[in-house]
């Protein structure tokens, strides 16, 4: 818990939450949601958003295989501050077909970068992968294959060669990829 801050107002609040499904025809569903509101009274895109109210209030489901390649992308924004904002919906098609994985946030500033996205967008699908990694790896993971989970390596505490992996992963303790 953070220390009892100094005497403050409140200005903005972003929330941002991500649920991870399994589907019973074998996919996942990783859904992201992002809300945004002041305080105050907040002005933009010609008009005036009470205090609490919503001014971003967007939606991105991605439907994923087990190799985690997207097979769906579905986005919705229910509040948004200015009337061009839903035209970056439809290039949101651009990563069907995609991974997520090595290279994620790359592969979307190749294809949703600076104006042909939107700045809120990309931040929830660069972090839809990790709720895919909190989500999906344990169904994934087989414990006779020769493959890791693949959280392991990406962290401090899921580190090859930490405690960590020594006492949970015994078999994967100072393991090395073979190129």
């Amino acid at each position: 818990m953070l220390s009892t801050p100094a005497s403050r107002n409140p200005l903005h609040t972003r929330e941002i939450t991500f649920q991870g499904y399994a589907r019973e025809d074998g996919l996942w569903d990783i859904e992201a949601h992002l809300r945004d509101f002041k305080f105050q009274p907040f002005t933009t895109g010609g008009k005036t958003w009470e205090p609490g109210q919503a001014f971003h209030d967007m939606w991105v489901r991605i439907t994923v295989n087990t190799e985690l390649v997207i097979q769906a992308i579905e986005v919705a924004m229910d509040s948004h501050p200015h009337p061009e904002c839903p035209q970056v919906i439809p290039p949101m098609d651009a990563l069907i077909g995609a991974r997520i994985g090595k290279g994620w946030r790359k592969t979307i500033n190749e294809h949703l970068g600076g104006i042909k996205g939107c700045t809120h967008l990309r931040e929830l699908l660069s972090n839809v992968a990790t709720a895919a990694f909190q989500s999906i790896p344990g169904a994934l993971f087989d414990p006779d294959d020769n493959k890791p989970p693949l959280y392991l390596g990406t962290c401090k505490s899921w580190d090859f060669n930490g405690p960590v992996v020594m006492r949970v992963y015994p078999k994967f303790y100072k393991w090395k990829p073979t190129v």
